[in-house]
């Protein structure tokens, strides 16, 4: 469960400012690029900022385009388990609000004799701005 109430550094500020300001997701040294001149300098002090901002639900992590994005839920508690609709034209993320996959994934889970614990599901497709252009 995410510390909504945590005091964020100010690297880990700085670098979810940048993600709640951007519209697709970016990876670790784009995050760097954009944001040298704010006295970040170095990749691991993007990544221990990134592991706190995804440990407390605040950003998620894309993990087939290895990139980042600022959670667009609020209180968000899917740290863990998260489900995205990704645009394979434009790159747009979405992330899915309402996560009933979890209680899903654990009955299936269950018929197998397999503990469920997390998800991160990635559904690929066409959005619909860029399915007006085809």
């Amino acid at each position: 469960m995410p510390l909504l109430t945590e005091k964020l550094t100010s690297n880990q500020q700085t670098v979810l400012n940048l993600l709640e300001g951007t519209k697709g997701p970016l990876k670790a040294y784009a995050i760097l690029f954009d944001i040298q001149k704010k006295g970040i300098k170095s990749p691991l002090q993007v990544y221990r900022a990134l592991d706190k901002l995804i440990e407390i639900g605040k950003v998620h992590k894309i993990e087939s385009k290895n990139s980042y994005i600022a959670c667009s839920n609020n209180n968000c508690n899917s740290q863990t388990s998260t489900s995205f609709l990704i645009c394979e034209m434009c790159d747009k993320v979405t992330e899915l609000k309402k996560n009933n996959l979890s209680v899903y994934f654990s009955k299936e889970s269950e018929k197998s004799n397999f503990k469920y614990t997390k998800h991160n599901l990635e559904i690929f497709g066409i959005c619909q701005k860029c399915k007006k252009k085809i």
